[in-house]
């Protein structure tokens, strides 16, 4: 059987990762002012992003997701021919509703395949899964580095969507903002009040960022650090412990919200690099998608990995 890979682009994954299992991507659309991004992790559409330099503009932006008739495009024009069976991954359904579209596509696309099939000339059914990894940019990436991993095994299809569901319920995604005002601005656009206007200010005077974690589809802080270095050597400490604990995939997503470079002189990083290397666990370095940068602002930090429940402490 033919599998492969679909997924938002607000999936946090490397280049490297996407072309070698020829994942395809379903886009966002993100306007800001009177620019428009079209959000599909291409590196030259990021970086003219990045170079634009949008700063505390960026909070106001209109993001729409794929829309369901260009999933349906996606996959009755291309995707239903290419493979037997594709799972589709999005980031969680609390906070996009790209899921929901997904789901509402796989209705038509599933009537309509046979006869693109057939017109084709390929033969046999065709399936797909949607999974909700219940988590957000880096905090995506050990569900979808799972399933590639399961395709490529050519495990069945009913396996893979099990296993993914079991690995989503215990992703975790932790995020370092640089900028507390941009932060505040977005949540509040996308009617969250969970920062206040006077907790931001007073956190910019004092530079205290929060560390955000979402689990299992909810968003919320879990620790206030001083500095941003100092935050991101103590997000990185921690992901070192959890690494040397055991994760239940092999692998730990850095994003970050402009140029890459910018990790390896981050506090920590070194440690977790070090870790991650000595436990034969692959540290993917992403750039951070425009969708994250919109919301997150520029500059920050996210980081996935999935490992058994725990408690966080910070």
């Amino acid at each position: 059987m033919r599998m492969g890979l679909a997924i938002d682009a607000s999936c946090d994954l490397s280049q490297e990762f996407l072309q070698k299992h020829n994942v395809a991507i379903m886009p966002i659309t993100v306007k800001v002012d009177r620019e428009t991004f079209m959000d599909d992790r291409r590196p030259e559409e990021l970086q003219r992003f990045i170079d634009r330099r949008l700063g505390s503009r960026s909070h106001s932006a209109e993001t729409e997701p794929c829309p369901v008739d260009e999933v349906q495009k996606l996959f009755l024009d291309k995707l239903v021919l290419d493979y037997d069976c594709v799972f589709c991954l999005t980031i969680t359904a609390t906070r996009s509703p790209i899921n929901e579209h997904v789901n509402r596509a796989s209705f038509a696309i599933l009537k309509n395949y046979r006869q693109v099939r057939e017109q084709a000339g390929v033969p046999g059914p065709f399936m797909m899964r949607v999974v909700d990894t219940r988590n957000v940019f880096a905090g995506t990436v050990p569900a979808i580095y799972e399933a590639a991993r399961l395709i490529a095994a050519d495990e069945p299809p009913a396996a893979i969507r099990e296993r993914l569901t079991h690995i989503a319920n215990n992703s975790y995604g932790y995020m370092l903002p640089r900028d507390l005002i941009h932060l505040r601005n977005r949540i509040k656009k996308r009617g969250d009040r969970s920062v206040s206007l006077f907790s931001a200010m007073v956190g910019t005077a004092l530079d205290i960022k929060p560390l955000l974690r979402c689990f299992r589809g909810e968003t919320g802080p879990v620790g206030k650090v001083r500095g941003f270095d100092h935050g991101a050597e103590v997000l990185f400490d921690y992901a070192t412990q959890r690494v040397r604990a055991g994760l239940l995939v092999p692998v730990v997503c850095v994003s970050y919200g402009g140029d890459l470079a910018v990790l390896a002189k981050l506090p920590g990083y070194a440690g977790l690099r070090a870790a991650c290397e000595e436990t034969g666990v692959e540290l993917m370095e992403a750039p951070m998608s425009i969708t994250g940068m919109v919301n997150v602002g520029e500059g920050a930090v996210t980081l996935g990995f999935a490992a058994e429940e725990h408690v966080a402490e910070f």
